[in-house]
């Protein structure tokens, strides 16, 4: 089943491969909304159901995915051309719009890799120490009304990925991914060790560890599912593509379960050792542990302007936060560039010079939006492009992206699924059980078209569980 393309790059490395698709799912998902919405909704049960869906649900669609670009040694849209069994249905069509939330993902994530950029050169230059509890939500505030800021932000994290990707696939996306992931995970574990030892920490992570029944009341146990479930099927960016490229980078020694079941972890890793910096953080210093997006920029703030040598440990946790961020830049743009490369025809370098134009342009609007709002609040509840692309993406071409993929995998007018199986378990290692047919192809889909309606729901008729 496997199509050979002796032209096509691969990856230098199996540890290559996992730090550059871990990188493309760590990212501002998992690391800025998960302790958010942990906090939101009960702490440590929050965690446990949410460890269960990340297997239940994520790990099946991930291996399906990677089993895609495998297979046929193409981007996401030519792997439905080229697997599917029936031509007549032109599964590729279906597929090229789930491909664009490549794109939409790109347009607002861009500006807010920006942000953590700024903010890392905010505290290391001293641009925010000193301020008051109010002086830091103004400051963020007056930050998102300059319109030279944003679009410098976004400028920033554009050219940057480009300039990565342009270098070549071995050279440059895969060698700066190891760089930043090595960075990441020394600045994970040194900014952790901090945590633990301030004052007050142990409430802090006996909140984030610890089930407390109570801790769930406000809200109850259904929406903590749905939550919990939604979190983990969205943090592994499934569903459009970013990740079957990657699929498409690697030989077949290994089996995908096992290769799944390490990506996995290191993004439920990076996830819960966030969790570990945030909570105690907290706990010590006061602040509410479920203050949602704005924990980040006014909140967290607060805390390390008061903490003994706070303005270098807001430095290295911005810089933590941009290593994050910049990893899913460089590997989304990876993925639109490849589709340029397989299915235009293009060289890399034009390639990479058309998507980093195209997604300058097209992020205008979302950069510029934030100034066009007078009085915005720091995240707050005010409608801006990001939300609106954040609910195109998240709430729609995610999960139906990936109904989608299992459809194809299942469907013998699609891919079959023993042409899926037999790709999956091809190498050494880990194998995906033919038992969880019925599962994968009933269960899940019913649990992620849930998740789309009730998102659609709420979105549209307010209505809320």
């Amino acid at each position: 089943m496997q199509n050979q393309d002796s032209s096509r790059e691969n990856l230098g490395s199996r540890l290559g491969f996992i730090l550059l698709t871990a990188g493309c799912a760590i990212g501002l998902g998992n690391i800025w909304r998960f302790p958010f919405i942990c906090g939101q909704y009960g702490g440590a049960i929050f965690v446990l159901i949410y460890l269960f869906f990340l297997i239940a649900l994520g790990f099946p669609v991930m291996v399906m995915e990677l089993s895609l670009g495998r297979a046929s040694r193409r981007n996401i849209f030519g792997a439905y051309k080229t697997l599917a069994q029936d031509k007549r249905l032109k599964w590729h069509y279906p597929g090229a719009v789930f491909f664009l939330g490549n794109v939409v993902l790109m347009i607002f994530y861009t500006t807010v890799t920006g942000w953590m950029v700024a903010y890392a050169l905010k505290f290391a230059t001293g641009a925010v120490s000193g301020l008051g509890a109010e002086g830091v939500g103004r400051h963020f505030g007056d930050f998102l009304a300059n319109p030279v800021a944003m679009v410098g932000c976004m400028l920033f994290a554009v050219v940057f990925a480009t300039a990565i990707c342009a270098i070549g696939l071995r050279k440059g996306v895969e060698r700066i991914t190891k760089l930043l992931m090595g960075c990441l995970f020394l600045l994970l574990v040194g900014l952790c060790i901090r945590a633990l030892f301030l004052p007050g920490a142990a409430e802090g992570m006996r909140f984030y560890l610890w089930p407390n029944p109570a801790s769930i009341e406000h809200v109850g146990i259904l929406k903590v599912i749905v939550e919990a479930m939604n979190q983990a099927f969205f943090t592994l960016s499934l569903g459009v593509g970013s990740i079957a490229i990657f699929g498409s980078y690697i030989d077949r020694d290994h089996t995908l379960p096992k290769e799944t079941l390490a990506i996995v972890g290191l993004d439920t890793l990076v996830a819960l050792l966030a969790g570990v910096i945030i909570f105690p953080a907290c706990f010590s210093f006061g602040v509410s542990p479920d203050s949602g997006p704005g924990l980040v920029f006014v909140s967290l703030p607060n805390v390390f302007n008061v903490m003994h040598g706070g303005r270098f440990w807001g430095t290295l946790f911005f810089l933590f936060m941009s290593a994050a961020a910049l990893t899913t830049v460089v590997a989304v743009f990876e993925n639109i560039i490849a589709f340029l490369i397989d299915e235009l025809r293009l060289g890399r370098t034009a390639a990479s010079l058309a998507t980093g134009a195209g997604i300058a342009l097209l992020s205008l609007p979302c950069a510029l939006g934030f100034n066009l709002l007078s009085d915005i609040h720091p995240m707050g509840g005010e409608s801006t492009f990001l939300d609106l692309e954040d609910y195109i993406v998240s709430g729609n071409l995610l999960p139906l992206g990936s109904l989608f993929i299992i459809l194809f995998c299942a469907s013998s007018r699609g891919w079959g699924w023993k042409n899926f199986l037999a790709e999956a378990n091809t190498g050494s290692g880990l194998r995906f059980p033919a038992a969880l047919r019925l599962y994968v192809t009933v269960v899940i889909p019913i649990l992620i078209a849930g998740l789309f309606l009730l998102g659609f729901a709420k979105q549209w008729f307010g209505f809320d569980i």
